[in-house]
């Protein structure tokens, strides 16, 4: 089985974006405040993810982890109520999608975080979507203003009724910013690379796993600059003080193949242990067109690993299927309900 653990809902119906301009235009006028009953069909649901189904018949992937439009969270727009309604329509509409192709897709859902409000205020949305969805993970988001960092770091005791409830209900978060509305930072191309690359620099300075040791990361598109740098967080944390990364950071944080070219993922499999690589492709996500260099789509991510010669059997069955389940467990839980139970592996 093949597992993509990063797909985003960008291919939603009209209605949706038609509510969110309604709503964020009542923060004028209240009398505009649009009604949450979107009026959407199943069979609108079903022609919208057409284009990721048809993705999947043609890449050979199996089962997509689906999440809400990352650059629509929005954390930074609108005010915190807004942010509870907006994050509740999309979690629906997920749950949704999910329900009605449970063999394609497993959900995950996005947080109401804003900026500046406790993140307690989250924990009834993802006590709704795990205990009464089934979703499997959430998105967290480490900057919610936005672009602007102002947020405490993710080792941060802020964050911790969070995670407290994360770990209770066995579900790990994919460290994922949203659009940036700072005019310097391109929110797909700077800010998500940025939130992947300074949210493992923050777990790396702190000690956050000592106080959760079940607690589990995902840093997507191939962790940011950390691979390319691997040697460079190697040698902070030495000087630091602080152990070797697989001790320190490795048994709890791991990376997915939202790399878009061959050297890069060849790259990644030379430096991130095949433990800590779970495959994706954002499907659909920032970069959709064609390399003229390959004549290939730039996010069909499964050609780069498979044309890894480095990888046996078991690595190649670790990335594509094995790490999701491990760390996923719920998603595994749901599997194996329905007849697919995987294989057992062993973890180095």
């Amino acid at each position: 089985m093949i597992i993509d653990i990063h797909g985003h809902y960008t291919t939603e119906p009209a209605a949706l974006h038609t509510f969110r301009d309604k709503q964020l235009a009542s923060l004028a006028d209240a009398a505009r405040k649009p009604s949450t009953d979107l009026g959407i069909a199943d069979e609108e649901l079903l022609k919208s993810v057409q284009p990721q189904l048809k993705l999947q018949r043609e890449r050979g992937s199996d089962l997509t982890i689906f999440s809400p439009r990352a650059s629509g969270m929005g954390h930074h727009v609108g005010n915190e109520a807004i942010g509870h309604a907006w994050s509740r329509l999309s979690n629906d509409l997920i749950h949704r999608v999910c329900s009605l192709l449970p063999d394609n897709f497993a959900a995950v859902g996005q947080l109401p975080q804003f900026p500046g409000a406790p993140i307690d205020n989250c924990i009834p949305e993802l006590e709704r979507i795990v205990k009464d969805c089934g979703f499997v993970g959430v998105n967290l988001n480490p900057d919610p203003s936005g672009g602007y960092w102002k947020s405490p770091p993710l080792t941060d005791r802020y964050w911790y009724p969070i995670y407290q409830k994360m770990v209770e209900l066995e579900v790990p978060a994919m460290i994922h910013v949203t659009g940036s509305c700072n005019p310097a930072v391109h929110f797909t191309g700077a800010h998500y690379i940025n939130g992947d690359t300074t949210a493992f620099m923050q777990l790396l300075q702190g000690d956050l796993f000592k106080d959760f040791p079940t607690l589990k990361f995902v840093i997507p598109h191939g962790g940011g600059a950390v691979p390319f740098h691997w040697g460079r967080y190697r040698g902070i944390a030495q000087d630091m003080k602080k152990p070797l990364l697989a001790e320190h950071l490795l048994k709890n944080v791991f990376f997915d193949t939202c790399v878009y070219h061959y050297p890069g993922i060849e790259l990644m499999a030379k430096v991130v242990p095949v433990d800590n690589i779970l495959f994706a492709s954002e499907l659909l996500g920032a970069v959709k067109g064609i390399d003229p260099e390959t004549g290939h789509h730039y996010d069909d991510t499964k050609r780069y690993i498979d044309q890894l010669k480095t990888l046996s059997d078991a690595d190649r069955h670790k990335i594509f299927e094995g790490n999701a389940r491990r760390v996923y467990p719920r998603l595994d839980a749901q599997l194996r309900t329905r007849g697919k139970a995987g294989k057992a592996q062993a973890v180095a």
